[in-house]
């Protein structure tokens, strides 16, 4: 059938041409790797100027100058410490073991009343208050006894005592008599004051939570209890539903009476007054006619 066909529809039922021969590809063995050290040599030269730092922002700064001058003070204060003698005092007492350490004391405290005050209890032979570099008292001092009985009773006997309104703490000096004491200013000393502070959110966890009990409320049981609203709004839609509409604009009338604060029998006169006006101006008469 092919045969009958035109040239042009024969010519796509033909066998297509041979495929040519092509000769198989030959692998060629590649190279093994290698780094590129051999290569460095060919780089330009680092420059001779390092690159700029990166910008510090305040805060940064703030915490490094902070810490270099943490690092200066403990550095101050190691020297100091290396170079204290606790016996080389000029302003201490003679004996220490009959020397009593008082704490906690008014400002206005002197050394003539604080020997009256140690007194009763034996005889004082100096006392001695820590002052600062302006002469104001620290508010802490010494108080040397004559003999060791005295030191004792007042050391039993005088913890908690008041003077000037204010209750003192004694103690025995510490900076002579115990070599494992040292002073404050070197990391020492029994107090707590200077101990780091934990952060705003622990103590606000730590403070106790006041609960105040509950206060009658006459329109709706207990404050901050919205039980049985729903169906006491639901009633009051009722009645308001059943009352005529001019029950509602006497209604309107007290109310914009009781937010001025009038006396509430006032306002009942002048509500009835307005309301009687305003329903004989709807009429049109001037009669007082209309009871409600």
């Amino acid at each position: 059938m092919t045969r009958f066909l035109p040239p042009h529809l024969r010519a796509l039922f033909a066998a297509r041409p041979p495929i040519p021969f092509e000769p198989p590809i030959e692998h060629r063995k590649m190279g093994s790797y290698s780094g590129i050290h051999e290569y460095i040599q060919r780089f330009d030269p680092p420059p001779e100027n390092p690159p700029e730092p990166l910008p510090i922002y305040q805060d940064e700064r703030d915490a490094i100058a902070k810490k270099k001058k943490m690092e200066e003070q403990l550095e101050k204060i190691k020297e100091e410490k290396a170079n204290w003698d606790r016996h080389n005092n000029d302003s201490a007492t003679d004996d220490p073991y009959k020397t009593l350490f008082v704490g906690r004391m008014d400002y206005d405290i002197t050394e003539s009343l604080l020997k009256r005050e140690f007194e009763k209890y034996g005889p004082v032979k100096q006392v001695v208050i820590v002052v600062d570099k302006e002469g104001k008292s620290k508010g802490y001092g010494f108080v040397e006894f004559e003999r060791g009985r005295s030191f004792r009773e007042a050391y039993d006997k005088a913890d908690g005592m008041k003077i000037n309104g204010r209750r003192i703490v004694v103690d025995k000096e510490k900076g002579r008599t115990d070599p494992d004491w040292l002073p404050r200013r070197f990391g020492g000393g029994k107090g707590s004051s200077r101990d780091p502070k934990p952060p705003k959110e622990v103590l606000k966890s730590r403070r106790p939570v006041r609960q105040e009990p509950p206060r009658r409320d006459n329109r709706r049981g207990y404050r901050g209890d919205r039980r049985g609203n729903d169906r006491r709004r639901d009633r009051r839609d009722d009645r308001r539903d059943n009352r005529r509409r001019d029950d509602y604009r006497r209604d309107d009338y007290r109310r914009d009476d009781r937010r001025r604060g009038d006396n509430r029998r006032d306002s009942r006169r002048r509500d009835d007054r307005a309301y009687r006006s305003s329903y004989s101006e709807r009429r049109g008469d001037r009669d007082d006619r209309y009871r409600y």
